[in-house]
């Protein structure tokens, strides 16, 4: 009887132990809460060795959070670790199958990474979601897909859909001129891109896209012109702005 006393007596102490023993892990997951909401903070302010710090710091605790992983993948890909960013996409939506932010951020790494077969469907559950309140960036993104597949037809009905989402998306505009260029319309695109200039008269894009229209049908002075145009309005360290230092170079 005295032995079965003892055992109520070690099982209540144990008992009473408990809640205490789960203050410590409960006060860890909040720290590791705040330290991801840092990362993300340092992500969207471009920091991102800072942010992809915060991040590791976060995964040893909260290794199974659905956000922890997205944003890390964003890092990676901000960093051109595609094969990285894959990963924890990936791992992003296997932890939240109805995540469909990620969705489209892996799709996105699989458009620039050239699998456009794998990006195709992961962009038509994104557009078709009712969740996602930017449908016209999976369109775009469909057009791109389908654009690099040599697909004109299905790209054009994916832009021309984005572009009715948001009239003022340059994403989708860029598309639709790279198409009339790429298929021999180049008279088109630029009556097209002067109409779509007048509402962004910034979108050095845009300018680029006018410039090589230009170069196709041999009218060097107004390409030259729409390429120092770029140049006014990029960043010199930008892909755009060395690209058109090059074409002017070359049309000298």
């Amino acid at each position: 009887m005295r032995r079965i006393c003892f055992l109520i007596f070690i099982i209540l102490i144990l008992g009473a132990c408990a809640p205490t023993k789960n203050i410590k892990p409960n006060k860890e997951k909040e720290i590791a809460m705040a330290t991801l909401q840092q990362g993300v903070e340092f992500y969207n302010t471009g920091k991102y060795i800072m942010s992809l710090k915060k991040l590791l710091e976060a995964e040893k605790t909260i290794p199974d959070n659905a956000d922890l992983h997205n944003t890390l993948a964003l890092v990676y890909f901000a960093r051109d670790r595609y094969e990285l960013s894959l990963t924890h996409f990936q791992k992003a939506i296997s932890l939240n199958p109805e995540f469909i932010e990620a969705k489209n951020n892996l799709g996105a790494v699989y458009l620039k990474t050239q699998q456009w077969d794998k990006a195709i469907p992961l962009f038509e559950e994104v557009s078709e979601s009712l969740l996602y309140a930017t449908p016209e960036v999976p369109t775009a993104n469909l057009g791109w897909a389908y654009y690099h597949q040599k697909n004109y037809a299905k790209a054009k009905e994916y832009f021309l859909k984005a572009l009715d989402f948001r009239p003022s998306y340059l994403v989708p505009a860029h598309g639709l001129a790279s198409i009339l260029i790429e298929t021999g319309y180049q008279y088109q695109a630029i009556d097209f891109l002067h109409r779509q200039l007048q509402k962004s008269p910034s979108a050095a894009i845009l300018h680029s896209d006018l410039a090589k229209a230009y170069e196709s049908v041999q009218r060097f002075d107004h390409a030259k012109r729409s390429w120092q145009v770029v140049i006014k309005l990029e960043p010199e360290t930008s892909a755009l702005a060395k690209e058109a230092e090059k074409r002017l170079y070359d049309l000298r």
